[in-house]
């Protein structure tokens, strides 16, 4: 939840780090989970200086059917008009808005890794937030999507592809360090990478967030411009199976789970890439059975061929003299989140062929 004075009646400043850049874009807000309207009285873009500064001379309002206001659903989202805007590939942006009122249930993205400002009042045109609470989470805001000559991968996982163990303000998620790579590739520099991430999430039940079945459609099939998928999902129904032979049956559902993600996905005309599990060994989830339904899970990952490629996420990952474990190197600390280098060696480890058409 936002922190006081809460999102009714202030301006609320957020980051949004690109990916492709491009001459047009358009913002998506979402009140998916409030139970009243959300009311934007007003929205602005703007690059960002870095903290709380914009660049004011790059400010523009946004507008929705030609209005300054919005006002959202409860469980609906709304896209602003396209504007013309010129971003640059993996650029800041600073997206400020004016909430009139929000619903007690907010829509939000606890795992931001970014900080946001808040500030009570009418302050979007504001150079500088310097009285702003900070927060680090996202609000109500959905997708910046960048009119762009390509395509786009979504990245769809738990919390490993939110980013958790990555530096805050940083942007070194391995979904980041992907689009540093694409872009610094003649080849692939028209390729975006969404990431779909959510912390704690599951593809079967329970978890946090909508699970990775029931997501798909919203978080995957709708984006415009999608044409590949990598699946990094799992290690959380794993990690919650306690019970004697359960986690043997979850390794069993995830592959039938896998399959009807992997139908939906070709029906849509995308490729769809597995990845494999990295090791949790030492981790809160660590136990003889869990890495057992974690090998066979991988097992199947790498060797079903139901997958349009495979990315082996758990060898670049793993240490060769305890190999259900994460390298030391590449360890957060909490042996289940990569850090940043282990965010990087999982970047580097994805074939940068498999974007091109």
């Amino acid at each position: 939840m936002p922190p006081a004075p809460g999102l009714t009646g202030s301006t609320l400043r957020q980051v949004i780090h690109t990916s492709v850049g491009g001459p047009m874009i358009r913002v998506r807000f979402s009140n998916a989970f409030g139970s009243s309207p959300l009311a934007i009285t007003t929205a602005h873009l703007a690059r960002s200086r870095g903290g709380h500064a914009i660049d004011v001379t790059s400010d523009r309002r946004l507008t929705f059917g030609g209005a300054d206001s919005v006002l959202i659903a409860p469980g609906a989202t709304a896209t602003s008009d396209a504007l013309e805007y010129d971003v640059p590939a993996l650029s800041d942006l600073a997206l400020t808005i004016h909430i009139g009122t929000a619903p007690a249930e907010v829509t939000g993205h606890p795992g931001s890794r970014t900080t946001s400002y808040l500030q009570p009042g009418r302050w979007v045109t504001t150079a500088e937030l310097p009285d702003a609470v900070t927060t680090d989470h996202w609000y109500v805001i959905a997708g910046l999507e960048v009119v762009a000559d390509g395509a786009a991968v979504v990245t769809l996982g738990n919390s490993i592809t939110d980013g958790r163990g990555s530096g805050t303000n940083r942007n070194n998620r391995w979904p980041d360090n992907l689009a540093r790579r694409l872009q610094a590739d003649p080849r692939t520099g028209h390729v975006a990478v969404l990431n779909a991430g959510i912390g704690g999430n599951t593809v079967i039940s329970g978890g946090l967030g909508p699970t990775a079945l029931a997501r798909l459609d919203r978080d995957v099939l709708a984006q415009a411009g999608a044409r590949w998928v990598i699946l990094l999902e799992g290690v959380n129904d794993i990690g919650g199976a306690r019970a004697p032979g359960q986690a043997a049956a979850v390794a069993r559902n995830l592959v039938v789970a896998y399959r009807d993600i992997i139908d939906r996905v070709h029906a849509r005309g995308l490729r769809i890439y597995g990845a494999t599990i990295p090791p949790f060994g030492g981790s809160q989830y660590d136990g003889d059975e869990r890495e057992a339904a974690r090998q066979t899970v991988n097992q199947w990952i790498r060797n079903s061929g139901t997958f349009d490629a495979v990315i082996d996420f758990d060898a670049a990952l793993r240490d060769p003299a305890r190999p259900a474990r994460l390298l030391p190197s590449a360890d957060s600390g909490d042996h289940l989140h990569p850090g940043e280098a282990g965010y990087r060696l999982m970047a580097d480890a994805i074939d940068l062929a498999l974007f091109i058409p």
